[in-house]
C-alpha cells in the first residue's frame, strides 16, 4: 500500500515538475525507478529496502524547499508515509525536519499534515531525535502554535503536548533500558548539579524552557519565545500528569517543581490570575499536591494553606469552587490525605492543614443557612421559583393553602435554589476542568456545599476502605463488594433481605463473628503507622466533621446527597467505633439518633398521648408496633394503610405527616442499627443510645399508628420535581419500614456472636429502658441544638446518653408502648441467644440479670397492665424456648438448666404472694392476669418438654399451688381444711390446673418418688377448692389415676399397723416422704386414700360423691393386692373414718332447718353405703380371715345402725341394701369367723324396728316401697343364716315388724296390687312361707297374721279412701288365702292352732270375702277373691273339722269356730246381685255356690246339731236357709214376717200371723237370679226336717240332692277317733244330731210353706180365671208337694193340741193355709195345685182319724 502510493505520488510529482523544476523531476524520476526497482514481497520488506536507499527522499526534500504548494503538499504526504511505515533513512532525518520546518508556511492542509507526522517521528526515531533535533521538532511545532488558525493552534497545541510527552516518554526508557550510557551534560539541583544521559538531558531542558516560557522568561534551550501563559501551564501539567514518576527519580526535575513550578504557582494564585489561568494554575497544583507531595513538603503546605484561604466567604464563587473541587479530589485519595495529615497535622511544629481544613467546612456550611435550608430537619431543596414565571399561580396557591413543614423565610426578588440537590448543585463540567473557558462559568450558589458533602463523603469512605479489612481477622476476610447506589445505608444483600419475612435465625457458635479487631491493636503490622494517622485525624477533627455533616443533616437535600450524607457519617462512626474512640463514636451515634427521631416530632407524640390509627378502629390492636414481638413493624398495618383511598389518605397525612417520622428518619434510624449490628460487641454503655432511639422511634410511629410521614418541602414555593421527590419519599416510606425492621432484627440476631460480657451489656442497656419513671424531662435539655455557626468551633462535650422520659398528661400510652418495646426486645435477645444462657452461668450469661428485670416488671404495681403482661409473656416465651433447647441434651446438664427455668417460673410469682403486698382491685386484677399467664406457660413447658424433665419437680408443684391461701378464720368459723384454704381468684384454678393434668396424665413415670406426696397433696388442694367445681371433680378422677400407677409400681401394698399411729396422718407423711423405704408406696398410697375420704365430706354433692365413688373404685380395684392386715386397716382407717364423715355431717344437717342440702347429703350417705356394702361384698373372703373380723363387723353395723337412727328413707333402704348384700355372701358359703355373735348384731340390727321417716307418717311420705323391699329382703337373707336359732319370740317379732310395714307401705307409683301382689307384698309373703313351723307357737303366730293379711282388702273397702288412694290389698289377700289354706292344713293337728284362735281368726279372715261377696267392689281379672276364700275355708273345713272333735278345746272356741263356720255356709249361699259388678256370670257363680254349698253341707251336716254347739248358731244356719230359699219377692206384709219388724232382725214372727189373711197384689214380682239356689236352699230345709228314722212306716223322703251322710266321726254307732274326750264327753248319736238340727230347722220349714200358701191364697182370687205366674206357680207346686211328701222328724214339730201325729205335725200346722188354698183354687178352677192341696188334705185327715 505504501509502494503504490509513493509511486503514484512520485509520478504525480514527476508530471508536475516537467517544466520549472527539473531537478525536482529528475530526483523523482530516479525514486521511482528505485521503488520500482523494489522485489520485496511485504511492506516491512519494502519498508527496510527504502530506509537503506538515503537518496530516495530527495524529491521531497527539494520539493518543500521550493515553497509551491502543490510539490510541498505532494512531499509532505509522501514524507509522513514513510515516517509512519519506518522506511526514512536516518541519516536524511535533519534535512527532513528542516523541510518539515521550511512547509510551516504553507497553506492549512500541509501544516495539519506536518503536525501529524511530527509525533511519528519522535516516536519511530525517538533515539535519532535528540538534541538539535529535537529542538528542531519542538520548533517546528512551536511555529504552528502561534498560527492564528484556531485548527492548526489547537492542532499544534495537542501535538505539542505529545511531543513534550514524548520526550519524557524516552526519559522512561532509558531509565528502564538498563544501559549505561554516558552522560552527555549536568543540570542544577539542590545541592548541586547531576550528571544527565542523553534522554534526560532533553527533558530537563525542554521542561525548563517551557518553565521559563510560562514564566515570561526567555528560554535557554529551545528557540521560540512568546509562549502563552495558559499552554505553557498546559504543556506543565501534561508533563506531571503523564510523567510524575520522573520527578521522583530525577532531581532535577524536582528542582524544577522546586524552584520554578511551586513558586510561581503560590505567587500565581496569590495575584488575581484570571479564570484561565487560574484552573490551569489549580490542576497543576492539585497534580503536585497528589504525585509530588513528599518531594514538595514545604511548598505543598503553603499551597494547601493558599487553598484553604481561598475558601473564605468574600473569595469569588469560582475561586472557592476551584479549591473545593482540588479538595474533592484530595479526599478522595485517603492516601493522600492520609500523608498531608502525617506531614503536616501529625508532626509538632507543622501546619494543622487538615484540621484547619475541616474547621472552614463548618464555617462554609453554616455561612449560607438559607441557602442549603438548614432547618429542624431534613428538607427536600425546592428550585428558583422566578426561574420560570409561569409558576407564579401555583406558587400563590401553595402559600395560600398553608402547607405545613415548610421554612419560613422570605422569597427576594433575586430568588434562589433552596437546598442542594444534583439538578443545580453540581456542574456538569467541574470548573478545574474547563479548560477552553476564558471567564468564569455560572457556578451554582449551592456548588461549594456540594462539594463540602462530597469531601465529607470521600473522607468516610477512605477511612472505612482503609480501616475495615483491618478489623476483620486474616481467615475470616471476604473480598468487599462496591456498594451499588441505592436509597439505604446498608449494604445491597440487605435492602433484598428487608423486602421478604424473615425470621430470627440464630448461629450455632458465639465465636463465628469474634469482637472485630482494634487496628491500633496490631503493633506488627506493616500498616500500623497508618492506622495510628487515621486515629489522630479522627481525635483531631471529629468535632468539626460532626458539626459539618449535623449542619447538613437538617439542611434540604435531594435523596442522593441526603444518602450520600448519611453513608458518609455512619462509616465515620463506623471507623472511630472499631478504633474503639469512644467519644467520636458516641458523638455520632447521638446525633444520628436525633436526625433520627428529631425533637420536634419526639415532642410532638409525647403531647399527642394516644395512638392515631387512619384506618379503621379495629385496627387498633394490629397497628401496635409490637403485634408481633420480633420486628420493629408490622407489614400488614402497612399494607392496609398504602390500600386506603388516596384522598383519605391525604387528608390523614396533612395533620400529622409532618408530626411522626419521614423516610429520612427511617433512613437515620437504620444507619444506626447498622452501626449498632457493625460495633455491637465494642460499644459497651453506648448501647442505651442505639436502642433508646429505636425505642423512641417506635413510640414515634406507634403514637400516631405508623402513618407515612412527608418529607418537608425547604420553602413555600411551587417546585414539582421537590413535589415528586416528595411523593417518591412517602411511597418508600413502607418499604424502608420493612428495612428498618430487618436492620432491627438483625441488630439483635448479631447479638449471638457477641462474648458473654458484651452481650451483658446489650441486656442492660435494654432493661435500662424499663427504668421507672419519676418526673417529667425537658425535651430541649435533653438533646441538643442544631450545630453553631460561629467560626470557632468547639469539640462538643459527649455525656451519657439519657434517655427521654415519655411520661405525658395526656395518656398512659407513652410508657406503655416505650415499656412494650423494652420487652419485647428483651424477648428476641433471649431467643436469639438461647443457647448462649443455656451454656453458661447465670451471672455470666445475662441470664439472672434478663429473668430478673423481667420479673420486676411484671411484678411491679408501679406499671401499666399491658407492661406487666408483656413482661410475663415475654417471660414465659423464653422460657419454654429455653425448655424445648435443653431438652435434647444429657441428662446431667439438663436438670440444672431446668432446675433454673422452673426456679425463674417460681420466682415470678413470689413478688405477688408476699402478704403485705399493697395493692388496689386494678393492680390485683393484673396480679391475677400475671399469675394466668405464668401457669399457662408452665403449662406449655410441661407439655412440651415434661417426659425430659429430670430436676424441679418440686418446685412445679410449689408454682401450681401459689394459687392457694391459707387463712386463718375466727373461733366462729368450721375448724376444717376448706375454711382456711382459699383460692387467689377463680381465673387461677384452669390455668394452674392445666398443668397438674399434664402431670397426672402423662408424666406420673417421670416424677421423682419424692413428688408423689407433693402431687398427693395438690390433688388434696385442688379437690378442696370451692370456686370451680369441674376443676374439683376432673381432680377427683386423678386420685384413681396415681392409685393405679403406686399400685402397678408395687404388686401387694405391705400396709401395717405402724402406719397408722393415732388419728392424725404424721408417721403416715413421715414414711412417704422416705422414697428409700419399702413402706413408702403403701404409706403414699394410704394418704391417698385419706386425702380422698377428706374431699369425701365436702359441701358440694357432685364433688363428694365422685371421690366416695372414686375411693371404692380404688379400693375395690386394687383390693386383690391387699393382705387381710391391709384391708383391715383400710376399714378402719378410711372406710369407717368415711362412714364417721358422713354421720357427723348428717347430725348438722339436721340440726339445721330443712333445706335441699339435706337430700344432697342422704344422697351422699347412699353413695358411702353402697360402696361399702361392695367393698365387704368383694373382699369378705380377705376381711373374714382377719383375727378382728368380729370387730369390724361390729363397728361396721354400729355405723349402719347410726345411719338408720337419722330415719331417712333412702339412706335406710341403703343401709338394709347393703346388709342384705352383705348377708348374702356370708350366705353362699361357710365362713367361719361370721359366728352367731355377728349374726345376732345384724338381727339386732333389722328387727329395732320398721324403716320409717323421722317425722312419723307413713303412706303420706315418701315411697317407702323400695325401703321396706330392701328391708324385708335383708330378713329373707338374715333368716338363711339365723334359721337354726329362729325362736317363738324372734318370729313374733319378725311378724309384727312385717305387718307394720305392710301397714305403713304407701302404694307407690304407677302400681296395682288386685291382680298382682307388689313386690314388698311378695317378699313378706316370702318371709312366711320360709319361717319353719316345727316351732310350738309358731304356726299360730303365722296362721294368725296370715289371716289379717287375708283381712286386710276387706278392711280396706270398708274404711273411707280417697281417689289417691291405691292399696287393695286384693291380690295380696288372695296369695295369703293359699299361705293360709297351707299353714292350716299343714298344721290342722295342732292344738295350739285351735286354742290360740288363730283356726278361728283364718276361718273368720276367710269368711269375709265369702260374707261381702258382691258387695266387695274390686273386680280382678282371674278369680274373684270370694271364689278363692270360699275355695280355701272348704278346704280348710275338710282338714280341721275331723281334728276339733278330737281335741279338748274350750267350749266357747269351739261355739265360735262354728258360729264362723255357719256364717260361711250362709255367705255362699247368699248374694246381693244388685251390688253384683257389671258383667258378672251370676248363674255361673250360682252353680259354684251351689257346689260349694254342697260340699259344705257334708262337712258340716249332722255334727252342726251337736249339743256343744249354740241353738242360735243353729238358728242362724236355718234362717239364712230360710231366706235365701226366698225365691219371689214378698209383699211388704211378707217381708216384716220374714226379716223381721227393723227389716233384718235375725228374728222371724211366728207361724200365726201368717193365718191372717193379707191383702192380695196384682203385681207378680219375677224371681230372684239365683233361683236356683233358693231351691237348693228350699230343699235343705226339708231334707233337715226329714226323718231319719228308717224303720217308721212312712215312707223315707227323696232329697234333692240326695241327704249327706254323717260327718266323718260322727256316723251312728261309732265314738270319736280321739281318746282324749272320753271321761269328759259323751257321743252322741246321729239321731240326736239330727234332732236338735230339724228342731231348729222346722219353724222355719213350716214359715216358708206358709208364705207361699198365704201368697197364693191373698193373690189369685185377683187373677180370676188367669193362672198363677210359671215361676210362682212352679214354687207352689212344689212346696205343695213336698209337704205332702214330707215325713218331718217327731221331736222337731210341737204337737198340734188335742192331736196326736208323728211324721205328719207339719201339715197339721198348715192346715187352715191348705183349707183356704183349696177354696181358692176351686174358685179359680185350677185343677192341679186343687189336686195337689186335696192330697194333703187327706194326709191331713189320715192323721186325724178321718
Amino acid at each position: 500500500m505504501t509502494a503504490q502510493l509513493l509511486a503514484s505520488e512520485l509520478a504525480n510529482l514527476i508530471q508536475e515538475s516537467k517544466r520549472k523544476h527539473n531537478d525536482l523531476r529528475q530526483a523523482a524520476e530516479k525514486s521511482l525507478e528505485e521503488l520500482k526497482s523494489l522485489r520485496a514481497p511485504s511492506e516491512a520488506q519494502i519498508s527496510a529496502e527504502l530506509a537503506q536507499r538515503t537518496n530516495f527522499v530527495n524529491p521531497f526534500i527539494i520539493a518543500c524547499g521550493t515553497k509551491n504548494a502543490k510539490f510541498t503538499g505532494i512531499a509532505i504526504v509522501c514524507l509522513q508515509r514513510l515516517i509512519v511505515s519506518r522506511a526514512l533513512p536516518r541519516t536524511k532525518l535533519s534535512q527532513v525536519l528542516e523541510a518539515l520546518q521550511q512547509a510551516t508556511s504553507a497553506g492549512l492542509d500541509v501544516q495539519l499534515k506536518i503536525l501529524q507526522a511530527l509525533p511519528p517521528l519522535l516516536s519511530n526515531y525517538a533515539i535519532d531525535v535528540k538534541g538539535e533535533l529535537l529542538v528542531t521538532a519542538l520548533n517546528t511545532c512551536f511555529v504552528l502554535q502561534s498560527s492564528k488558525n484556531a485548527i492548526v493552534n489547537n492542532t499544534s497545541a495537542a501535538t505539542l503536548q505529545q511531543l513534550v510527552v514524548s520526550v519524557f516518554d524516552k526519559v522512561v526508557t532509558e531509565d528502564r533500558s538498563g544501559i549505561d550510557f554516558p552522560p552527555v551534560g549536568e543540570a542544577p539541583i539542590q545541592d548541586g548539579t547531576v550528571p544527565l544521559r542523553s534522554a534526560a538531558m532533553d527533558a530537563y531542558r525542554v521542561f525548563n524552557d517551557i518553565c521559563l516560557m510560562t514564566e515570561n522568561q526567555r528560554p535557554e534551550y529551545l528557540r521560540f519565545s512568546g509562549l502563552p501563559q495558559t499552554f505553557g501551564l498546559e504543556l506543565i501539567e501534561s508533563v506531571l500528569t503523564n510523567h510524575a514518576a520522573i520527578f521522583s527519580a530525577h532531581p532535577e526535575q524536582a528542582d524544577i517543581l522546586r524552584t520554578r513550578v511551586m513558586p510561581f504557582l503560590i505567587s500565581a494564585l496569590r495575584g488575581k490570575p484570571n479564570f484561565a489561568t487560574s484552573v490551569r494554575l489549580v490542576r497543576i497544583l492539585y497534580t503536585l499536591l497528589r504525585r509530588h507531595l513528599s518531594i514538595l513538603p514545604s511548598e505543598s503546605g503553603d499551597a494547601l494553606e493558599i487553598l484553604t484561604q481561598l475558601l473564605d466567604q468574600d473569595t469569588a464563587l469560582w475561586k472557592r469552587s476551584l479549591s473545593m473541587e482540588v479538595f474533592r479530589g484530595i479526599f478522595a485519595e485517603h492516601v493522600l490525605l492520609r500523608r498531608i495529615f502525617m506531614l503536616y497535622d501529625a508532626k509538632p511544629g507543622q501546619k494543622n492543614i487538615l484540621k484547619n481544613l475541616t474547621a472552614t467546612f463548618v464555617r462554609v456550611s453554616t455561612e449560607k443557612p438559607s441557602v442549603i435550608g438548614l432547618g429542624h430537619q431534613s428538607t427536600i431543596p425546592v428550585a428558583n421559583p422566578y426561574g420560570n414565571m409561569g409558576s407564579s399561580t401555583d406558587q400563590a396557591m401553595l402559600e395560600a393553602s398553608g402547607v405545613t413543614g415548610i421554612i419560613s423565610g422570605s422569597v427576594g426578588s433575586d430568588g434562589h435554589n433552596t437546598g442542594i440537590s444534583t439538578q443545580w448543585s453540581t456542574m456538569r463540567v467541574p470548573c478545574i476542568d474547563q479548560l477552553d473557558k476564558t471567564d468564569p462559568p455560572s457556578i451554582p450558589e449551592s456548588y461549594v456545599y456540594s462539594l463540602t458533602l462530597a469531601c465529607i463523603t470521600s473522607l468516610s469512605e477512605g477511612l472505612a476502605k482503609f480501616i475495615l479489612p483491618l478489623t476483620v481477622p486474616s481467615e475470616g476476610r471476604r473480598k468487599r463488594t462496591k456498594e451499588p447506589d441505592r436509597d439505604s445505608p446498608a449494604p445491597a444483600d440487605e435492602r433484598a433481605d428487608s423486602l421478604t419475612e424473615r425470621t430470627l435465625e440464630r448461629s450455632a457458635s458465639f465465636k463465628r463473628n469474634p469482637v472485630p479487631v482494634n487496628p491500633l491493636s496490631l503493633e506488627n503490622h506493616p500498616l500500623q503507622a497508618e492506622v495510628k494517622i487515621c486515629a489522630d485525624f479522627i481525635e483531631e477533627c471529629w468535632p468539626a466533621i460532626l458539626a459539618t455533616c449535623s449542619t447538613f443533616l437538617f439542611a434540604a437535600l435531594d435523596s442522593e446527597y441526603y444518602h450520600g450524607l448519611v453513608r458518609a457519617f455512619q462509616k465515620f462512626a463506623h471507623v472511630a467505633g472499631l478504633l474503639q474512640l469512644t467519644t467520636p463514636r458516641d458523638a455520632f451515634l447521638t446525633t444520628l439518633g436525633k436526625a433520627a427521631v428529631p425533637p420536634n416530632i419526639f415532642t410532638a407524640s409525647l403531647n399527642t398521648g394516644a395512638p392515631r390509627t387512619p384506618s379503621t378502629p379495629s385496627t387498633e390492636a394490629a397497628n401496635s408496633i409490637f403485634s408481633n414481638a420480633r420486628g420493629l413493624l408490622s407489614v400488614d398495618s402497612l399494607v392496609s394503610q398504602s390500600s386506603q383511598p388516596a384522598e383519605k389518605q391525604k387528608q390523614y397525612s396533612m395533620d400529622v405527616s409532618t408530626a411522626t417520622l419521614n423516610t429520612r428518619n427511617l433512613l437515620c434510624l437504620r444507619a444506626l442499627l447498622n452501626l449498632g449490628i457493625a460495633l455491637g460487641p465494642t460499644l459497651s454503655t453506648s448501647w442505651s443510645i442505639i436502642l433508646e432511639t429505636l425505642q423512641q422511634a417506635d413510640f414515634v410511629l406507634f403514637t400516631f399508628g405508623k402513618t407515612a410521614g412527608r418529607t418537608p418541602i425547604a420553602a413555600k414555593v411551587p417546585d414539582q420535581h421537590a413535589e415528586h421527590e416528595a411523593s417518591v419519599l412517602l411511597s418508600n416510606f413502607n418499604v424502608e419500614i420493612r428495612a428498618v425492621e430487618t436492620a432491627a432484627s438483625r441488630l439483635f440476631e448479631s447479638t449471638v456472636d457477641f462474648p458473654n460480657p458484651a452481650f451483658v451489656e446489650v441486656v442492660d442497656a435494654v432493661c435500662n429502658l424499663l427504668e421507672k419513671r419519676t418526673g417529667l424531662a425537658s425535651e430541649a435539655g435533653s438533646r441538643p441544638q442544631s450545630p453553631p455557626s460561629s467560626g470557632t468551633l468547639k469539640t462538643p462535650v459527649v455525656t451519657t446518653h439519657k434517655r427521654v422520659l415519655s411520661i405525658s398528661t395526656a395518656a398512659l400510652s407513652g410508657p406503655n408502648q416505650e415499656d412494650q418495646f423494652a420487652l419485647a426486645k428483651l424477648g428476641d435477645l433471649a431467643s436469639i441467644n438461647i443457647e448462649r444462657l443455656l451454656s453458661y452461668s447465670p451471672d455470666a450469661s445475662g441470664w439472672s440479670s434478663l429473668t430478673s428485670e423481667l420479673i420486676r416488671t411484671l411484678s411491679s404495681g408501679l406499671n401499666t397492665p399491658p407492661v406487666r403482661a408483656r413482661a410475663a409473656e415475654t417471660l414465659v416465651h423464653i422460657l419454654l424456648e429455653a425448655a424445648n433447647a435443653v431438652a435434647s441434651q444429657p441428662e446431667d446438664s439438663r436438670g440444672e438448666i431446668q432446675l433454673r427455668l422452673l426456679e425463674a417460673f417460681r420466682n415470678s410469682v413470689a413478688p405477688m404472694q408476699v402478704a403485705a403486698r399493697e395493692m388496689s382491685i386494678t393492680s390485683h386484677a393484673t396480679d391475677v392476669d400475671i399469675h394466668k399467664i405464668i401457669l399457662q406457660g408452665l403449662k406449655s413447658l410441661l407439655e412440651n418438654c415434661g417426659e425430659s424433665l429430670v430436676r424441679g419437680w418440686e418446685i412445679t408443684f410449689e408454682i401450681i399451688d401459689t394459687i392457694f391461701i391459707n387463712k386463718s378464720f375466727g373461733p366462729d368459723a368450721r375448724k376444717d381444711s376448706r375454711a382456711v384454704l382459699v383460692t387467689r381468684s377463680a381465673k387461677l384454678i384452669r390455668p394452674s390446673f392445666a398443668s397438674l393434668q399434664l402431670i397426672c396424665s402423662d408424666f406420673l413415670p417421670s416424677l421423682p418418688n419424692a413428688c408423689f406426696l407433693n402431687l398427693v397433696d395438690t390433688l388434696y388442694k385442688f379437690c378442696t377448692q370451692d370456686d370451680d367445681l369441674n376443676v374439683a371433680l376432673t381432680t377427683v378422677t386423678f386420685f384413681w389415676a396415681i392409685s393405679d400407677f403406686l399400685s402397678g409400681k408395687s404388686r401387694s401394698m405391705s400396709i401395717t399397723e405402724d402406719m397408722i399411729q393415732g388419728s392424725n396422718d404424721e408417721a403416715l407423711l413421715k414414711l412417704a416422704a422416705e422414697p428409700s423405704h419399702r413402706g413408702s408406696g403403701a404409706a403414699l398410697w394410704m394418704l391417698l386414700l385419706l386425702r380422698l375420704t377428706s374431699v369425701a365430706t365436702d359441701q358440694r354433692l357432685e364433688l363428694r360423691n365422685s371421690a366416695i365413688q372414686t375411693l371404692m373404685r380404688i379400693i375395690s380395684a386394687y383390693g386383690d393386692s391387699l393382705g387381710p392386715e391391709a384391708w383391715s386397716i383400710c376399714i378402719k382407717s378410711v372406710i369407717f373414718k368415711l362412714l364417721s364423715s358422713i354421720e357427723s355431717e348428717l347430725r348438722a344437717v339436721q340440726e339445721l332447718p330443712k333445706e335441699k342440702g339435706q337430700s344432697d347429703w342422704n344422697e351422699t350417705a347412699i353413695v358411702v353405703i353402697q360402696g361399702v356394702s361392695g367393698l365387704f361384698v368383694s373382699y369378705l373372703d380377705v376381711l373374714a380371715n382377719h383375727r378382728g373380723f368380729a370387730q369390724i363387723w361390729e363397728d361396721l353395723l354400729g355405723h349402719f345402725g347410726t345411719l338408720l337412727d337419722f330415719k331417712i328413707l333412702d339412706i335406710n333402704t341403703a343401709t338394709y341394701s347393703a346388709v342384705r348384700d352383705i348377708l348374702h355372701r356370708c350366705a353362699e358359703n361357710d365362713r367361719p369367723n361370721v359366728g352367731k355373735a355377728s349374726i345376732d348384731l345384724a338381727w339386732d340390727l333389722w328387727s329395732q324396728g320398721i324403716p320409717v321417716p323421722r317425722d312419723g307418717k307413713d303412706d303420706k311420705s315418701a315411697d317407702n316401697q323400695k325401703c321396706l323391699l330392701v328391708w324385708v329382703e335383708t330378713l329373707l337373707e338374715l333368716y338363711g343364716l339365723i334359721q337354726k336359732d329362729f325362736n317363738v319370740e324372734r318370729v313374733r317379732r319378725m311378724l309384727t315388724l312385717l305387718r307394720d310395714a305392710m301397714q305403713h307401705a304407701t302404694p307407690g307409683q304407677y302400681a296395682s296390687d288386685v291382680e298382682y301382689v307388689t313386690p314388698l307384698q311378695g317378699r313378706i309373703l316370702q318371709a312366711f312361707r320360709m319361717v319353719r313351723t316345727d316351732l310350738r307357737g309358731v304356726p299360730s303366730a303365722l296362721i294368725t297374721q296370715i289371716a289379717e293379711f287375708v283381712s286386710l282388702a276387706f278392711a280396706q273397702e270398708k274404711s273411707a279412701r280417697t281417689t289417691a288412694e291405691k292399696r287393695t290389698y286384693v291380690a295380696m289377700s288372695k296369695e295369703s288365702m293359699s299361705i293360709l289354706q297351707s299353714l292350716v292344713i299343714k298344721n290342722a293337728s295342732e292344738a295350739d292352732i285351735y286354742e290360740t284362735g288363730a283356726f278361728a281368726t283364718a276361718l273368720s279372715a276367710l269368711a269375709k270375702p265369702v260374707v261381702l261377696k258382691y258387695q266387695f267392689k274390686i273386680v280382678t281379672k282371674s278369680a274373684q277373691l270370694w271364689r278363692e276364700a270360699t275355695k280355701s275355708a272348704l278346704a280348710v273345713l275338710e282338714a280341721t273339722l275331723p281334728h276339733i272333735r278330737g281335741i279338748d278345746l274350750p267350749r266357747m272356741t269351739t261355739q265360735n269356730v262354728w258360729q264362723i263356720i255357719v256364717s260361711i255356709a250362709n255367705g255362699i249361699i247368699s248374694a246381693d246381685c244388685r251390688a253384683a259388678p257389671i258383667g258378672t256370670n251370676v248363674m255361673d257363680d250360682q252353680d259354684f255356690d251351689i257346689a260349694s254349698f254342697r260340699k259344705l253341707r257334708e262337712l258340716i251336716i249332722p255334727a252342726l246339731g251337736t249339743e256343744i254347739i249354740l241353738d242360735k248358731t243353729r238358728k242362724a244356719y236355718a234362717e239364712g236357709l230360710f231366706r235365701t230359699s226366698i225365691i219371689h219377692t214378698p209383699a211388704p206384709t211378707e217381708a216384716a214376717v220374714i226379716y223381721g219388724t227393723n227389716g233384718g232382725g235375725s228374728e222371724v214372727a211366728g207361724l200365726s200371723s201368717l193365718y191372717k189373711q193379707r191383702s192380695g197384689r196384682t203385681i207378680d214380682p219375677p224371681p230372684i237370679k239365683r233361683s236356683l239356689m233358693s231351691e237348693v236352699c228350699l230343699d235343705e230345709l226339708f231334707s233337715l226336717v226329714e226323718v231319719r228314722d228308717e224303720t217308721a212306716a212312712a215312707p223315707s223322703i227323696q232329697v234333692q240332692p240326695p241327704t249327706p251322710g254323717a260327718a266323718p266321726g260322727m256316723s251312728h254307732g261309732r265314738k270319736p277317733e280321739d281318746g282324749d274326750g272320753e271321761d269328759e264327753k259323751k257321743a252322741e248319736d246321729a239321731h240326736n244330731l239330727h234332732v236338735r238340727l230339724a228342731r231348729t230347722v222346722a219353724p222355719y220349714l213350716i214359715l216358708r210353706c206358709a208364705l207361699s200358701i198365704r201368697a197364693y191364697v191373698a193373690d189369685q182370687p185377683l187373677r180370676g180365671r188367669m193362672p198363677q205366674p210359671l215361676s210362682q206357680r212352679k214354687e207352689l207346686t212344689r212346696i205343695l208337694r213336698c209337704l205332702v211328701e214330707l215325713r218331718s222328724e217327731p221331736d222337731a214339730i210341737p204337737d198340734a193340741p188335742n192331736v196326736d201325729s208323728e211324721t205328719r205335725k207339719h201339715l197339721l200346722r198348715l192346715y187352715p193355709l191348705l183349707v183356704s188354698a183349696m177354696q181358692v183354687a176351686g174358685t179359680a178352677g185350677d185343677d192341679k195345685v186343687l189336686g195337689i192341696i186335696r192330697e194333703a188334705l187327706d194326709v191331713v185327715g189320715g192323721e186325724l182319724g178321718v
